[in-house]
């Protein structure tokens, strides 16, 4: 199949103004855009309700056809049209999801990863689309850096950078996004991952093990709210374009 999963962990640590750390388990499903009908199968639908599945209504574009979304992007960006397109994202599960990120990667012949959009939401129905240029530094990773544009936590401020590494093979994937405010290192969310076959199988065993994950990022993420809070750490309300969810770039 032209489609996997990744499974593995996600770190989370925070510099400034005190330091906070957490891990949990997680995986992410790779598609193969220019073959996103075989997702399909007993277990798995899209667009519509299913034990797991992938809506394009909770991604980018205004078209109910993700790939038509894809090309769009791509053309507004006046990129090159990669030789494969994958998006990497959390799929529904019992319906369900929340995605904080979502990747989609242009690869060029060589499997490089050439471009990207990042695709972040908050917590308050706002969205936005970052676009990355990315570059191989001297150990094999994918690298680009954009400028913060969006609300996300709520102890944090609007404005930053983002500095995102890629680390991409058949066999895993790892992403490390560093943010940075006022040339402070605010914190660092790094996920590595094992590559596994999409397959009924392994969707059976990935339910088992994370049927509430969907869920758990959501309520894990509130209980670390509340323990900053505890912390000290003031609280940032949002603002009225950070509950919009942004269709292109």
């Amino acid at each position: 199949m032209s489609h996997s999963f990744y499974q593995g962990e996600i770190f989370h640590k925070r510099f400034f103004p005190k330091i906070h750390t957490f891990t949990y388990d997680y995986f992410f499903l790779d598609i193969d855009v220019f073959d996103i009908a075989s997702l399909k199968n007993s277990l798995f639908k899209i667009n519509k309700a299913g034990i797991m599945g992938f809506l394009t209504e909770d991604h980018f574009g205004e078209s109910d056809n993700f790939f038509n979304n894809t090309t769009e992007i791509i053309k507004n960006m006046d990129w090159e049209n990669p030789s494969k397109l994958r998006f990497i994202t959390l799929p529904r599960m019992f319906h369900f999801v929340f995605n904080p990120i979502s990747m989609l990667l242009l690869l060029d012949e060589h499997n490089d990863v050439q471009h990207a959009i990042a695709e972040v939401h908050n917590y308050n129905g706002g969205r936005v689309l970052y676009p990355l240029n990315f570059e191989k530094n001297n150990y094999g990773r994918f690298v680009a850096k954009c400028s913060k544009s969006m609300y996300v936590s709520p102890f944090m401020g609007y404005e930053g950078t983002y500095e995102f590494e890629l680390d991409y093979t058949g066999d895993h994937f790892g992403l490390k996004i560093t943010l940075f405010e006022g040339g402070k290192n605010m914190l660092i969310s790094n996920f590595k991952g094992t590559a596994r076959d999409y397959s009924v199988s392994t969707i059976r065993s990935l339910l088992y093990k994370h049927k509430f994950l969907s869920m758990f990022v959501v309520t894990r993420t509130l209980w670390q709210s509340f323990i900053l809070k505890l912390k000290g750490l003031r609280f940032n309300s949002p603002r009225p374009q950070d509950q919009i969810k942004k269709e292109s770039i």
